[in-house]
């Protein structure tokens, strides 16, 4: 199949896993459009919302949807490494044998991931980075696609770890869901409040959603759509000769160079998503606020005068 039949296809496909995501969950177009955007660039997503959104049901949901091994783990403060990552026994023969901990799916909800200590957090760099785990100097390789989806709760901050901004920084978006509209309200009551079982239809197999991948990273790119997306970054560093008295005033600290690479990996997959063969501008603007609001340090100036991370992303574009 040539690349320009390919993303017809996935054009298609994204259209059907949408319409069976929607049999579960009401209403968060934006929030299910970046999520799709995060997995099929191949990167890692944070979302941060209140209790009751309906977060893990969307994962789940997402993952039957895909066709892929799903597997959540709730973070808590004596959660260990090897909770995670698993650990080894000695079997009735007396011989070492690895037992596989939860990180082993191909997708991962790691369930408030700020409320485990930061060893237990680290626990996860490794496989988000390299998509592989070594435990007792053995390197164990994870089944592709591999993806990890965070949640954290933006409001109850008591006995929480915050992220450090190297492990903030593997995720490519960092995605906030809002409440619901009236009406979605009022769906999502009669949905969950009746007995009716809804049935969802996998629409992919692993392989395929690799193949989406390599298709998205095979899209080119103008040189002119590039330069874009690493000023746009660039703007963010107060000490940048590209940044403003606005950037000055209100950041501590911009983002680093991983944010230009997931820009333009994230606009190719929008790209493709909407049949372009290649990205423009428009699509670099369209998931820049996802790919950055995690990645600048507003400074207390800004916490005073209520600035916040879209407001400045939105200045900067």
């Amino acid at each position: 199949m040539s690349d320009v039949a390919a993303i017809h296809n996935l054009v298609q496909k994204r259209n059907e896993l949408k319409t069976e995501i929607a049999k579960i969950i009401v209403g968060q177009d934006a929030v299910v459009d970046q999520i799709l955007l995060c997995i099929f660039s191949g990167g890692h997503a944070l979302l941060i919302g209140v209790p009751g959104l309906a977060k893990t049901l969307m994962i789940n949901t997402l993952s039957q949807a895909l066709g892929l091994d799903f597997k959540r783990i709730q973070f808590t403060p004596d959660l260990m490494p090897s909770d995670i990552l698993g650990s080894e026994i000695l079997d009735e023969n007396r011989h070492f044998k690895f037992i596989k901990g939860p990180i082993f799916s191909n997708i991962i909800l790691a369930d408030e991931i700020n409320r485990t200590p930061p060893k237990t957090q680290a626990a996860l760099l490794e496989a988000m980075q390299e998509r592989s785990v070594t435990i007792a100097g053995q390197n164990y390789k994870l089944d592709l696609p591999y993806f990890v989806l965070a949640t954290q709760n933006p409001i109850e901050q008591e006995g929480t770890y915050p992220l450090p901004e190297a492990q903030l920084d593997r995720f490519m978006f960092a995605i906030k869901l809002e409440y619901p509209t009236f009406q979605e309200e009022v769906q999502v009551v009669k949905r969950t409040t009746s007995d009716a079982k809804t049935t969802i239809n996998p629409l992919f197999t692993a392989q395929e959603i690799i193949d989406f991948q390599h298709l998205i990273r095979r899209i080119p790119v103008a040189d002119n759509v590039i330069e874009y997306a690493v000023t746009l970054v660039s703007k963010t560093r107060p000490d940048n000769a590209l940044s403003n008295d606005f950037v000055k005033n209100y950041l501590d600290w911009g983002a680093g160079p991983r944010a230009s690479q997931n820009l333009i990996l994230a606009a190719k997959a929008h790209a493709a998503f909407n049949g372009k063969f290649s990205p423009d501008i428009e699509d670099v603007k369209a998931v820049a606020t996802g790919i950055l609001r995690h990645r600048i340090i507003k400074n207390y100036k800004a916490d005073a005068e209520g600035i916040t991370e879209e407001i400045i992303i939105e200045k900067l574009m």
